[in-house]
Parts: structure tokens; sequence; C-alpha cells
């Protein structure tokens, strides 16, 4: 426990701000003995993941084909594959995270098919089911995503926090990756110098100030507005007003929480710089990163997504800032630019998300928590919204996790489950399901199963070879 306290003492930490700091609940708990709460990250990538970019070098999947209907072109294997990766190459797309090699899982395998496939599932990568997305066409949330689920449980300022890039430098926020409930998308924020005003704003000067107390101000007139017109309605009107009534509740509240400290934020808050401000994707993406680092050190949240060209239209993102001058819709369609093939294009860029990954990794590992540090109790998912192709089928879709080591979660393993209707096959749904076991929360299945399939084929509960 004395760790945490003198490094944030250290950093300039008031005795008073941190009496008032969400950091306070988990020096509390370990005072008292009690297992920290783990806190999680989610790196959605568009436009596919091929399972050979992460997949370490050696290891052969023969294509297959399977179901009715027929899932072509799938590669798969019959009998569950569980290995440490001790000694193992990883493949080019995972070479900055090399560093933390004996806490990396990667698992392959898995299929989605019941969030329908194309450009993108949306919702349905994070949700484990069919939001009617696909090829040209956006989807409406049919549930919560799991990174909302674990925020709920976990709490926080901020339950759950969306950033992220979109194919055009304009947008501001955009709704197609989190949602809280059925038709209750969450947004995903495109703009940083946003972000940075709705977890900083009340120690921001200039513009970020003024809007963060003018939006103070306004929920309290409406607040109040709703209160009195509540007495005066019934029925169908009143539960509105009821619902609307606690929506500015719940966001009143939050202003006034990061209001009380201003002291922790403001020695937290990342140092703005251009990049922030940046038209470039690649530095647009990199200010959200040093963000979510912030957040999460500063307890404001203990979920948080990072969605890098997530869903419709928002995808063929244009990386120039990497120097490929050629957009990921074009790439899937087997673009290439200059001396790189489409494949080449492809690991450039994931390699490029996951050096931001180090990066972040490193931040938490610099900040002393219980008898290690946050790293040790965080959970990182990268996974992509459209599974294993650019027009995903979902019969397998590969996730890279990083699982601290206090998690509950097994780290350094290759796990690859039987191809999709073989015995021992598992879904996306069974890998959310035992997140949600690591965060205290003993669910049965989280997100719809695929009726296809029957028998050993399909599985409840979590994914055992994952649980430490």
């Amino acid at each position: 426990m004395n760790s945490r306290r003198k490094f944030l003492r250290t950093s300039g930490a008031s005795a008073g701000g941190l009496l008032l700091s969400p950091i306070l609940s988990q020096i509390k708990a370990q005072a008292a003995g009690n297992k920290l709460p783990p806190r999680f990250v989610f790196l959605v990538e568009g436009n596919g993941l091929e399972p050979p970019h992460v997949t370490p070098i050696g290891y052969k999947r023969p294509n297959v084909h399977v179901g009715k209907p027929k899932v072509p072109n799938m590669q798969g294997v019959t009998e569950m594959v569980d290995e440490s990766l001790v000694g193992k190459e990883l493949p080019e797309s995972l070479h900055p995270i090399k560093a933390w090699q004996d806490r990396l899982t990667v698992v392959n395998g898995l299929s989605g098919r019941v969030a329908g496939g194309g450009h993108s599932n949306d919702f349905g990568a994070l949700g484990a089911y069919n939001c009617g997305s696909g090829v040209g066409n956006s989807g409406m949330a049919a549930g919560e995503t799991i990174d909302v689920a674990l925020g709920k449980k976990l709490g926080g300022i901020f339950p759950h926090f969306g950033l992220g890039i979109s194919d055009r430098a304009e947008h501001d926020v955009i709704y197609n990756c989190s949602a809280w409930g059925k038709g209750q998308p969450t947004p995903t924020i495109c703009q940083p110098m946003t972000a940075y005003g709705a977890l900083f704003g009340s120690v921001a000067g200039g513009n970020s100030k003024a809007e963060f107390n003018a939006k103070t101000n306004l929920l309290d007139f409406l607040r109040s507005d709703v209160k009195r017109l509540h007495g005066q309605v019934s029925g169908a009107e009143r539960d509105k007003l009821q619902a609307h009534l606690k929506g500015y509740e719940d966001m009143s509240n939050r202003q006034s929480r990061l209001g009380d400290i201003e002291g922790t934020l403001r020695r937290i808050a990342p140092k703005v710089t251009d990049k922030f401000k940046s038209g470039i994707e690649s530095d647009r993406l990199d200010a959200q990163f040093d963000l979510a680092a912030a957040a999460l050190i500063g307890g404001l949240t203990h979920s948080i997504t990072i969605a890098s060209g997530v869903g419709n239209p928002y995808f063929s993102v244009k990386f120039s800032g990497l120097g490929i001058d050629i957009g990921k819709h074009s790439i899937g369609h087997g673009g290439s630019f200059k001396d790189m093939s489409p494949g080449q294009l492809k690991v450039k860029i994931h390699k490029f998300h996951f050096q931001l990954m180090a990066d972040l990794m490193k931040k938490l590992e610099g900040v002393p928590e219980g008898d290690g540090t946050m790293l040790d109790n965080t959970v990182i998912v990268y996974l992509s919204d459209a599974a294993e192709a650019h027009h995903s089928r979902c019969g397998q879709w590969p996730f890279v996790l990083i699982p601290g080591k206090n998690t509950g979660l097994q780290g350094g393993r290759y796990l690859d489950f039987p191809h999709y209707m073989q015995d021992g096959h598992r879904e996306i749904g069974n890998l959310y399901t035992t997140l949600l076991h690591a965060a205290g929360e003993r669910r049965e299945y989280f997100g719809v199963r695929d009726a296809m399939l029957k028998g050993a084929a399909r599985g409840d509960g979590p994914l055992e070879a994952l649980l430490a």
C-alpha cells in the first residue's frame, strides 16, 4: 500500500487530494487485504485481423471447410492447442510487445458467427450478437457490450470511456462500437481535445474550463426543471421524465465528482501537444492512448475502449502518418502501395497499434500498486471488429490478451480452439464470459449463443484454459 501512496506523494498529490481521489477505494481494499479490482483496456482495430499476423511462428493451421452453410477457406485445428509462449518466435505484428511475452496470450479459433460478418460487426464485435450491420450498413445496439458490462461491475466516475479515431478527421463523436444496453450506444470520442475536456475540463484552461462550467450549470438547470415537471404529469410521460431525471442526475454527479478531485486531475492530466489537434490519424490515436493512460492512472475509469477506424462507415482510415497513402478499405481489397503488398501494409498498421499498446503498458508498469504495478492488475484485449478478414465470415476471431499477473488470467500462452462445429469449439461469448469471471461476475454466458453449434461444439461458461 505504501508504494502507491509514495508514488502519489512524490508526484505532487496532496493529502487532501488523495482523500478525494477515486484511488482511495483501491487503497482501502488493499489495506483490508482484499484483492484489488482489475481494470480493462480494449483496443479494437477495424478491417479484420488475419490469424497468421498474430500466430507464433511455426504453427500451421490447416484450411478446412465446415458447417452448413459452409464457411469457406477457414483455418483451424481439430484438437485444442495449449502451449507456453516461452521460447516461441512472435510474428512481426507483435514485436513491439516482445518484452511482455511471458504475459502475452494469443487466442485463435473462437467463432463469432452470431455477429454476422462483413466489413464490420459494429456493436456485435464486443457484444457477441448480431446488430444488423454488414457490408455498407451500420448496426444498432442489440444489448450491452462486454467493455460496458465490465465497467458497470467495476464502477468509477466513468464506468466506461470510449476513445478512438475515424476515417474523417472532422468527426467528433461516433456511436457504433460500445453500448450500455439495447438501443443505448455509448460514444466513441474521436477528437482528443473533446476527450480531454470530458476527462480534465475541470482543471483545464480556456475553452475546456468554460465548457465544463457551462455544462455543469446546464445540468443543474435541467435537473431542476425536470423535477418541477415531474409532479405535473403521469403515466408514460412521467416514466420518460423519470428516466431523463436519472440521466441528468448521473451526469451532474459525475461533474461534481470531477470537481472534487481537481488536485489529482491537475497532476495526472497529460500535456496537450500538437498531436491532440492534429489532422494526422496516427497522431490523434497516439494522443488518445495518452488520455487512456491518464484516465486509468487517475482511477477515473476501470474500463476503457480505444476504437481505431471501427465500424461502418468509418473504417477506411488512411494511415498517412505511417507513410501509407491508401485507405484500409482499399488495402482490404488487395490494394498495394509503393513497394508494400497488402499483407505488408496490414502488418505495418498492426505493428503501430501494438507499439502504442507497449507505450501504454510502460506507463502502467511505472505506477506502483500493491506489491507490484498497475499493469499487474490490468487486462489488455486486442481484437478486430471484423474478425478474421476484411469481409469476414466470423468463423474464427483472433484475440491478443495481456493479462496482469493478479487478474486471474493466464499469460504466456498460445491457445487455439478446435475449428467451427468441431468438438471443443468455443465462441467469443465464452471469452467475454471469462473476462467477467476475472472481474468477479460469474455469468453463465455473455452474448448470444450460435444456434448452429450443438453438443460438445457448444459450451457455456468461461474458457477454463485461460483462467489461472
